[in-house]
This record gives structure tokens, sequence and C-alpha cells, in this order.
């Protein structure tokens, strides 16, 4: 309704605000091109705890989360990130993680040999150190194998570290793995640990293995003051407790014989499902039997009932050839060791 004697003019026009902002949004993000480098160095619940590599804080720790940006993508330890934010360090402070850089190489594994989710564990590491106790608990070649195939897969170059010699005999398991090109270090308890030292050394090295075979302890042992919790195994089961509950990556101290490096330590594991791999890629990760199965017939599976199999016909190491199989028939039919 109009009213009668009056004029109106600009000021009489009520203008609603945009709920949802006066500002046209646009797609464009900032370039961030003053970030600093930085390393993960550990992963608890969405915070990261990151080793700055660049810039005027260079060498310092910082607790950082994820931009909104990076959406779903993850963040592991060993990953080399870009920061914003507040660098300084400290309780109060908390940069974000605005970009992942490209990563060189990636230790991946399943829940088991059928699951297709993988699940990264580790970024940009060189080799992989499959650590395994000779006794107290009792070694699993077969978990060995799985971590010699995930590390071929990545990539990584490996180390198969014995501990506990003071309590069982080496001999066997060097005769199995020395002889396929795998370096083999044995330790024994509050030993010298010189030979894994040389192996580390200049390296970004994982651990792997059980729980209870000692990986913690040899961190504490390598890094003076990296008090990593140490469990024990369980009479009972025969098997450890998990002590550690996440990976977490720890600088080797320098010396005036060998450099530094990176140990990340990762939780004791009870199974390494492999559904990311490829058969072909499992076979290859046996190569004293992958030599014999290039002469099987084309499309031979290399199964127990595959027709010629050459590993049939040709003498081979029987407890090799088990566990070949047996991770063949794990990625086919979902069995697990």
């Amino acid at each position: 309704m109009v009213r009668r004697g009056r004029d109106f003019d600009e000021d009489d026009v009520r203008i609603r605000a945009n709920p949802r902002g006066s500002r046209p949004r646009t797609k464009t993000r900032p370039t961030q091109e003053d970030a600093a480098d930085a390393m993960v160095l550990a992963v608890d619940r969405g915070r990261y705890t990151c080793l700055i590599r660049s810039g005027e804080r260079e060498g310092a720790e910082v607790t950082a989360m994820k931009a909104r940006e990076l959406g779903r993508k993850g963040v592991v330890v060993g990953d080399f990130v870009s920061l914003v934010g507040d660098l300084r360090g400290g309780p109060d402070a908390l940069a974000r993680v605005v970009r992942v850089q490209p990563r060189q190489h990636v230790l991946r594994r399943t829940a088991d040999d059928t699951d297709p989710v993988e699940r990264v564990i580790v970024a940009n590491a060189d080799q992989l150190v499959i650590v395994t106790a000779l006794a107290d608990p009792e070694p699993r070649p077969r978990m060995i194998d799985r971590c010699l195939v995930a590390a071929l897969e990545a990539k990584l170059a490996t180390v198969l570290c014995l501990t506990k010699a003071d309590l069982a005999d080496p001999g066997p398991l060097l005769a199995a793995y020395q002889p396929i090109g795998v370096t083999v270090v044995v330790t024994e308890r509050e030993g010298d640990l010189t030979a894994l030292r040389k192996e580390l050394s200049g390296k970004t090295s994982i651990l792997v293995g059980h729980s209870g075979v000692g990986k913690s302890t040899l961190v504490n042992a390598l890094i003076p003051g990296s008090d990593r919790a140490i469990g024990v195994v369980n009479d009972v089961t025969g098997r450890g407790r998990h002590t550690s509950t996440s990976a977490v990556a720890l600088r080797l101290p320098e010396t005036d014989e060998l450099e530094g490096g990176w140990v990340i330590d990762t939780p004791g594991v009870r199974s390494f499902g492999l559904a990311h791999v490829s058969p072909e890629a499992v076979v290859a990760a046996f190569p004293d039997l992958a030599a014999v199965t290039a002469e099987c017939p084309r499309g031979c599976t290399h199964m127990a009932d595959a027709p010629d199999c050459m590993l049939d016909e040709t003498p081979v190491d029987p407890a090799r050839l088990d566990s070949l199989r047996r991770l063949l028939t794990a990625l086919t039919a979902g069995d697990r060791d």
C-alpha cells in the first residue's frame, strides 16, 4: 500500500542481507608460497608432529593439523609436507599441513588378503628392516616372506634382523635367506649392534615385526633417550603384547664412523595382508623359485594342482615352496597364514 502525501527515496528501501554471504564464492586458493618444508615424525588422532626442514625455524618440531583443502588425502609418517600458520612450536602452537609432496616409496598392507582397502604405513623410506626373534616368540618364516613381498612391491631394500641369538641358533634362517640375497644381521640381548648400525647408517629404515620380537628394545639401544615402551611375551600364547601404538620416526645419532639416519618404529603386527600385490609380484619375491617358474607352461598358476608346473619337477626347498603356494592360495581364496 502506497502512503499518500510522501515522496520515497533510497533510504526507504530495505535490502535483506544474503544469508549465504555477500561475497561471491571462488575456487581460487592461496598458493602458500611461503610454506615451510617439513617431515612428518608421528601421527596421533589428527595431529601431526613435524620436523621443519627449511627456513628460519629449520630443525624445530611443531604440531600441525591437516588443512581442509586436502580433503580425505591421508598424511602418514615419513611424508614430506608444507606447513603454514604458527611455526613457533610449543603446547599452544598449531600449524597447518597445506601440501603433501609426491611420495618416492610407499609401504602398504591390507587387513587381510581379500580386503580391497590398502593402508599406507610409511612413506619415503629407503629400506624395510624385518625384525624376527629366534625364540620367545618363535620365528615365523611365512611372515618374513610376506614382508619381503611387500618390500619388493614398494621398491624398498630389505634387511632381516634376527634378535635373541643368545636363546636359539640363527643357522636355519641364515641358510634360508642369505642365499637369495637378503641382508641378514644377527643380534642378541645387550650385544654389540655395530653390524646393524652400519646397515641403518644414512638411511630411513622401517622396523616391522611381531609384538615381542624386540623392536622397541633395539630402538632404545640405537637411540639413547627414545624411551620406547618394552613388553613381554605371553607364556600361554607365545605372542607379544602391543607396546608401540603408532609409527614414529626417530633420528639416529651420528658418530665419527657412521652417518645418522632415521628409524621408523611401527606397532607389532599379527598379520600382513597382501591384497594389493599381484601373484606375479609374489613369485618375483622368491627369486630362487622364480628362476624355476620361468620354464613353466604359459598361464601356469604354480599351485599344487597346476599341470606340468616346473616347481614339482625341479628339486627346490620344500619349506620355500610351501610358503609361496600358501601366499598364492591366500590371494585367491582368502586364506591367511
